[in-house]
């Protein structure tokens, strides 16, 4: 085993691993391409997730609908749900069409829904399905194949097992881990209850990394500023934020300075909406409703003066019939 990870770590660039340093969590019904847009223009450097898709929806649906994406949201990877490898790995050949830069299996996700589709969270207890899977996928398509997933799930959630479960993966070609540091209870929570409740275990995947130095190993879960990042870094490889970049946006200004050592100058945030207006523009040409942008811009202005004036302005008018961008400059006027 330790030779094959070995082996495994020449799998993929160097750069690979630097990009995983600090990511945006795939959140449904909040990173969806509008999102991912604007969280680039703060961030050049942090890798950004889609919303997770299931394998059927790309198949079975409107395709361009759940996989069309802005070239600068780039680099961006595609989580998907799903549990058959034959449909996972032609909806890998599809990604690939589409060039994104990574594909991302959910082994994390406890709702209902998704347990009934046999995916998400309790693939967890079937360590040999979710190794065809990977190994389905990396055949399918030349891109990296990474699994996000909790440390274990209801009572199965010893530290062997959830040993077994990486190395089975890493075995067959998964380099990259993801791993929210909390189980999952698949009954008794709901996924919300799912995301506090379970006590974090940050101790639990920097053991993993210590058995797994050949892997890369990221950590997400309960993150909630930039100094607990840079901490967390001196023990894995990467690090993952979710509801708080989503809340506090403005965060990701100071990403790559702090993380990436990139000495461009900082945007403010005034100057981060006026860069937004031609995207805006352009979209509203297309007839997207300001409403579908704009609900993801409300924490731009968290902590600051002017905060609750924008939000207010933007929820009371961005949802109007028509709305143009003249609604997000009145509202800026709220934040000088």
């Amino acid at each position: 085993m330790i030779n094959a990870l070995k082996l495994l770590s020449n799998a993929y660039p160097t750069s690979q691993f630097n990009t995983h340093r600090f990511s945006v969590a795939p959140m449904l019904d909040w990173t969806d391409r509008h999102c991912r847009y604007f969280h680039r223009t703060l961030s050049q450097h942090a890798l950004l997730y889609t919303e997770m898709v299931t394998t059927g929806a790309i198949l079975h649906g409107n395709r361009d609908r759940h996989l069309q994406f802005n070239s600068a949201e780039h680099p961006l990877a595609l989580q998907l749900g799903g549990s058959n490898p034959a449909d996972l790995a032609e909806c890998a050949k599809i990604a690939a069409d589409y060039a994104y830069d990574e594909i991302n299996l959910n082994v994390g996700c406890p709702s209902d829904r998704v347990q009934n589709g046999r995916f998400g969270a309790c693939l967890m207890a079937e360590p040999e399905l979710v190794a065809e899977c990977v190994a389905a996928m990396r055949q399918a398509a030349a891109m990296p194949v990474t699994v996000k997933s909790r440390i274990g799930i209801d009572d199965r959630d010893s530290y062997e097992e959830l040993h077994n479960f990486i190395a089975a993966v890493a075995e067959a070609g998964c380099e990259t881990f993801i791993i929210h540091a909390r189980k999952a209870w698949l009954s008794g929570l709901s996924p919300k209850q799912n995301r506090d409740v379970p006590p974090l275990r940050y101790d639990v995947v920097f053991q993993l990394k210590q058995d797994f130095p050949a892997l890369n190993i990221v950590i997400n879960g309960g993150i909630e500023s930039l100094d607990s990042a840079q901490a967390l870094l001196a023990q894995v490889d990467g690090v993952m934020l979710g509801r708080e970049v989503y809340h506090n946006p403005y965060l990701l200004a100071e990403v790559d300075r702090c993380l990436f050592k990139d000495g461009h100058p900082l945007k403010s945030r005034q100057e981060t909406v006026l860069g937004l207006l031609p995207y805006i523009e352009d979209q509203l040409g297309q007839g997207v409703r300001l409403h579908c942008i704009t609900r993801h811009m409300l924490g731009l202005f968290h902590g600051v003066d002017g905060a609750r004036a924008w939000r207010r302005h933007l929820s009371e008018n961005a949802t109007r019939f028509g709305a143009s961008s003249q609604v997000i400059l009145d509202a800026l006027e709220f934040t000088v």
